[in-house]
């Protein structure tokens, strides 16, 4: 498919979900990317809805699956994600957090237990990610801004 085509067919369609992932606005470079990577592979694994097709190339080999649609990425201050998040739980949206405390943990395990260690309404947010009807993500990140 040439690039003119290519470029016709992802402007003809448009989702009625949205894949977001709000991240906080002082984030370093590298944990903007670790923290996206993180959190998108929960909705990933939750969420098979968000997953397409397994990709080949032209001689045949075989790649793994990846997100049927954009993921769209959005930064806010502490207080945007906090109130993004209750009304992300208060939609009831599938939704991956990630704490500043996962960046003192090296594990599965430890990263676990530092979220359940904290009440909701005390997690000290820096990034979630959600899945969802399109105008349903859209009202739960009102007040971020997307990513430059």
């Amino acid at each position: 498919m040439r690039s003119e085509e290519l470029s016709s067919a992802v402007e003809q369609v448009r989702f009625d979900t949205k894949i977001a992932v709000l991240l906080r606005e002082d984030l370093e470079p590298w944990q903007r990317l670790n923290v996206t990577a993180f959190l998108v592979s929960g909705l990933g694994t939750a969420v098979s809805e968000v997953i397409g097709e397994p990709y080949e190339d032209g001689d045949g080999t075989g790649y793994l699956p990846m997100f049927r649609q954009p993921v769209l990425v959005f930064e806010g201050a502490k207080e945007v994600l906090t109130v993004a998040h209750g009304r992300a739980l208060g939609r009831e949206l599938p939704l991956a957090v990630f704490t500043s405390d996962l960046f003192a943990t090296g594990n599965d395990r430890d990263n676990r237990a530092a979220v359940r260690a904290v009440a909701t309404a005390e997690l000290d947010l820096v990034g979630i990610a959600l899945y969802g009807p399109r105008n349903a993500v859209d009202k739960v990140l009102k007040g971020a801004r997307m990513h430059p």
